[in-house]
């Protein structure tokens, strides 16, 4: 028990510093407890099988569709125009909203929706997103409080009481104490986010060069792309660019085949094309380039119809993306024409203009004879593009970072398919008829995410999960198997319940509160709750008061941990994504559950 306790002492100490990585600390400290024998490693190990964590894992991605959709910036645009230029009501709105779907979805679902969605509100309202993605963690755990299904340790206690012989709960007994939270909750949050969250920054913002849309006008490139439309007479209908020789005899480019989806699938996907043995199709989109001023002959003779009036004009890089290269004086393309490179045929990729020190050459490209030095501007296919930087060394310097370019477009016309995914996911995890696990309804939705082109490849799916916050939670469940075990949980309950005697109703609730306040420091709000239920029962009846109020206690001080970020997945979900550390946790919410701490005190007695 002692080395248990001095593990956990030790590593609440580096929790607090902040010198050391957090989830490097909750691995340490696993393994201390397996090097001294009070865990053995299957043990240490059991929290990253633990439907949690990979409720957890699921939901990362679930957020990430939710997020490159664009949805997240619709719903966030949405409460926006709601709170107007008013921070305050901007505030009080999102913890509103959170608390609403936290009362039936779980408060881990709830966050994980909802973070993207906050995420993208910050940059619409111009604010740090830290200074919202704690209260959101917080709100999702005080809307947990509003029915029997928000939070396990509502479950628990419901349960307890059951089982000794209590009428059980109602969906809705918990009501009264949820809206307390809130209330209390969000009058408290306001001032101390101002106070200590105010001078942070988001981590994401670092640059990342150029955006494509940057690119686009400073090379001209919407003012040189002409758009036409394949006809149903059209000579190119099933035959590919290549076969037709488009650039060798009319000294036109065609960047990019849109291809609209058939009207019976309404969700399908905008099809973005630029390899040149791609066939071609009636009713597609074609975006070209004139070389040799032969558009017209080259519209004329093929049967096309131009689409000014049609389309919007606009460019999108979905699939076709745009980069910049810094040619370098070993490359084997100085001295060469761009013709001569071709480029389309050795790299997939199209050249859309060169910048040569302060002058931009865009007419005529086919001819221009390239140096050392000069900056290529080159367009295609994302995974072309990617490919830039495995070529040797010596040719070229991709400029910027595509890569993250890619993952930061939009897949728009993916949103309503998201939406539908978050929808179905949701109603399973709220209604008990549905015959799915939370966490299988989890699962199924990111990988639905995945194969529905939410995201643009697996790899990106991978990029949305935030690993510090799975590793952290997943090596501090285990404490509570090794306070368990060393019986160091209930020493500690069992010594403040005495330490009450016979001191009455209200210094019982008091010491059963503070008790599992002390316990969500190190272990989970479940597990706490599961320990702490049997004390509470317990002493209630050695006193001979009702054991209602008694394990209402347990459940809300379960609920309400604030203090530190692996209480709860939604502290674990927000940390790295706010880019706070552990004291962050103790400045703003140990204030907070200390303040709800006194009220419940006082208030649970009258309610129940």
């Amino acid at each position: 028990m002692t080395t248990t306790l001095i593990i956990l002492s030790l590593a609440a100490i580096l929790f607090v510093s902040g010198r050391i990585r957090s989830d490097l600390v909750a691995v340490c400290a696993a393994l201390a407890l397996v090097v001294c024998g009070v865990l053995t490693p299957e043990e240490a190990l059991a929290g990253f099988s633990n439907p949690i964590v990979i409720m957890m894992l699921g939901l990362f991605v679930v957020g990430g569709g939710i997020f490159s959709t664009g949805l997240a910036k619709r719903l966030g645009t949405g409460i926006l125009g709601l709170a107007g230029k008013s921070e305050t009501k901007l505030f009080v709105l999102l913890m509103l909203t959170t608390a609403g779907v936290g009362a039936f979805v779980s408060n881990t679902g709830t966050v994980a929706l909802m973070l993207p969605i906050v995420v993208s509100m910050a940059r619409g309202a111009g604010l740090s997103s830290a200074r919202l993605l704690m209260p959101l963690a917080f709100a999702g755990s005080m809307g947990g409080m509003l029915t029997l299904i928000g939070t396990p340790p509502n479950l628990i206690v419901r349960d307890a009481l059951v089982a000794a012989g209590y009428e059980p709960l109602g969906f809705f007994s918990f009501t009264p104490v949820g809206i307390v939270c809130i209330v209390v909750g969000t009058l408290v949050l306001i001032p101390l986010t101002r106070r200590f969250l105010k001078e942070r920054t988001s981590h994401n913002a670092a640059h990342t060069g150029k955006t494509l849309q940057q690119l686009a006008s400073e090379y001209k490139v919407t003012q040189n792309v002409q758009q036409v439309v394949v006809t149903p007479q059209s000579r190119m209908v099933g035959h590919t660019l290549k076969e037709l020789d488009v650039h060798g005899r009319y000294g036109v480019t065609v960047i990019e085949v849109r291809r609209q989806p058939s009207s019976n699938t309404p969700l399908g996907k905008v099809q973005q094309l630029s390899m040149a043995n791609v066939a071609i199709e009636e009713g597609d989109l074609l975006f070209i380039t004139d070389d040799a001023g032969r558009v017209a002959d080259f519209i004329t003779d093929f049967a096309l119809t131009a689409a000014d009036e049609m389309h919007d004009g606009k460019l999108h890089f979905y699939d076709v993306g745009m980069a910049e290269i810094l040619l370098l004086p070993g490359s084997t393309l100085v001295g060469h024409t761009v013709g001569e490179t071709d480029f389309r045929a050795n790299y997939g990729l199209s050249v859309l203009g060169i910048r040569r020190h302060q002058d931009y050459l865009l007419d005529n490209l086919k001819d221009q004879r390239l140096n050392a030095a000069d900056i290529v501007l080159v367009q295609g296919p994302w995974e072309q593009i990617a490919r830039l930087n495995k070529h040797d060394g010596q040719e070229w310097v991709v400029i910027g970072q595509p890569e993250e370019q890619a993952a930061r477009v939009t897949l728009d016309y993916k949103a309503p398919l998201a939406a539908l995914i978050m929808l179905l996911m949701v109603a399973a995890m709220a209604f008990d008829f549905i015959p799915v696990a939370p966490v299988t309804a989890v699962m199924l939705a990111a990988v639905a995410m995945i194969f529905m082109g939410c995201l643009r490849n697996v790899e990106a799916a991978y990029k949305t999960i935030n690993w510090e916050s799975i590793v952290l939670f997943g090596a501090m469940l285990p404490m509570s198997t090794a306070l368990e075990k060393t019986g160091a949980d209930q020493l500690v309950s069992h010594a403040l319940v005495q330490l009450t005697g016979s001191g009455g109703t209200y210094l019982l609730i008091a010491a059963i509160y503070v008790a599992t306040s002390l316990l969500t420091f190190f272990i989970s709000n479940t597990v706490t709750a599961v320990l702490m239920a049997p004390i509470a029962l317990q002493a209630a009846h050695a006193q001979g008061i009702s054991a209602v109020p008694v394990l209402m206690a347990v459940t809300v001080a379960a609920s309400m941990c604030f203090a530190s970020p692996f209480s709860t997945p939604p502290n674990a979900l927000v940390m790295s994504a706010g880019g706070y550390k552990p004291i962050d946790y103790v400045r703003v919410g140990l204030p907070l559950q200390i303040v709800i701490g006194i009220v419940m005190v006082l208030l649970l007695p009258l309610i129940y």
